[in-house]
């Protein structure tokens, strides 16, 4: 039997994760807009033979525009892109339940499945906060709990539209003029509580039957819809024994759902510091803590947490912070964040420090071996399928990740030496679900 073996995402923002990486020398701030810029990356991460990259979305602009680098690309689109300069490497883009409709979703991720040759994923998110609720005829975003339960349906739907093509659907009769079986293209007739969709979906089967389904949710409503449906979850944990208990308890709750709990990869979050020596790596952390904005920084936390700290003295304790249930944000970062701040008694300015790498994903500062230690430790501790690699500068943090740490997770026997599939559930070990509409005979 071949030894359980490590995944690895490249999650691709801008010119690097840390909020101040747009003013370090090795960067160049004006390639956000260059679609050039994420091609090489991807090319950088396929060199490595990660499973995928992931490119996140909102539909506001965050923070703010003085001191912020705001996105330029929608994650669809620049993936498109990216499929046609790479051959292997999974393509994984957020897209949010809350703003949508499913028939339009299903049709894009099935174009991106074909157009890469099955290398598709979708990473599922409802949307928190007021500010995009406003871009889209709202005054307040919905409720918490309500969001995933509309989410649930949402996802139920899209599955359904991708299931309603047969695989053998396609007859290509030139002679006879029959193009397609109709017994085998199916309507859905969905009508729920928040969508009624007909069908069936305006496009064949795509290469992988559905495109991957991602989830980034930690909350007790996201734990439920992970069980539910996620194939990957993308989760932020600051210790191994918090990724420990988050592992085992979605495990868990996967296998009570019917599940085969090795169908779901679970990949926390990783912001590796990089250096040739610990110090070199200790230098590059103080260098972009240095470089962040404390204004900007504690409105982008004020946002996040759904709390104002702005009035707060940077060098004094952070304030008792609410309940979660009174938080109708994001209430796992909510959690983890607020446990952060009161675990280490934390001041304001500590704690924008400490988030200003990764938004509350564990950074990890040292040599490639530190590196390699931390991911090692988490993998066969029970804590991790894999990760999400956050660099903190790009392209050199990816670079240098594929170039040092992803040798030494070789020679330990973590991580394969190339791809073995062509598919991104190929990657993953993943296999195509099931069609949900009876076989036509």
């Amino acid at each position: 039997m071949l030894e359980r073996q490590l995944h690895l995402n490249a999650f691709l923002m801008g010119v690097g994760h840390h909020e101040a990486a747009w003013r370090h020398p090795r960067t160049d701030p004006g390639l956000v807009a260059d679609v050039g810029h994420f091609q090489r990356l991807a090319a950088i991460a396929e060199r490595g033979a990660f499973d995928s990259v992931f490119l996140a979305d909102g539909v506001q602009l965050w923070g703010d525009v003085r001191h912020s680098v705001a996105g330029a690309f929608e994650p669809l689109t620049l993936l498109t892109a990216l499929a046609c300069v790479t051959d292997h490497i999974g393509l994984i883009a957020t897209a949010s339940t809350g703003f949508t409709e499913p028939y339009n979703l299903a049709r894009w991720f099935s174009s991106l499945d074909h157009i890469s040759g099955g290398r598709a994923g979708w990473n599922i998110v409802t949307t928190a906060g007021d500010r995009s609720a406003q871009n889209f005829n709202l005054d307040v975003n919905v409720e918490h709990h309500e969001r995933y339960q509309r989410a649930a349906e949402f996802v139920d739907v899209v599955t359904a539209l991708w299931d309603s093509w047969d695989q053998d659907a396609l007859v290509l009769d030139a002679a006879s003029g029959v193009f397609a079986d109709p017994d085998k293209v199916r309507e859905i007739n969905h009508r729920g509580r928040f969508f009624r969709v007909r069908g069936p979906l305006n496009a064949v089967r795509s290469p992988q039957g559905r495109p991957l389904l991602v989830q980034a949710g930690s909350s007790e409503d996201g734990r439920a819809f992970a069980a539910a449906h996620a194939e990957a979850v993308f989760t932020a944990q600051q210790t191994v024994e918090e990724a420990r208990e988050f592992y085992q308890d979605l495990k868990t709750r996967v296998a009570a759902r019917g599940r085969a709990p090795d169908q779901v990869v679970v990949l926390p979050g990783i912001v590796p510091v990089l250096g040739s020596t610990a110090e070199e790596a200790r230098r590059l952390a103080e260098e972009l803590d240095d470089l962040i904005v404390p204004a900007r920084a504690v409105g982008r936390l004020s946002e996040l947490l759904g709390v104002d700290l702005t009035g707060h003295p940077l060098d004094e304790p952070v304030p008792p912070l609410p309940p979660v249930d009174r938080v109708n944000g994001a209430r796992s970062r909510f959690r983890l964040i607020r446990d952060l701040a009161a675990r280490e008694a934390l001041t304001l300015r500590q704690l924008l420090r400490r988030l200003g790498g990764g938004r509350g994903h564990k950074v990890v500062v040292g040599t490639p071996e530190v590196v390699a230690d931390h991911v090692e430790t988490w993998f066969r501790g029970g804590a991790a399928d894999g990760f999400n690699v956050m660099p903190p500068l790009l392209p050199s943090g990816l670079e240098e990740f594929v170039d040092h740490v992803v040798p030494l997770l070789r020679r330990r026997g973590l991580f394969r030496s190339g791809y073995t599939g062509r598919t991104l559930r190929e990657h993953y070990g993943l296999t195509e679900p099931r069609n949900r509409f009876p076989l036509s005979v």
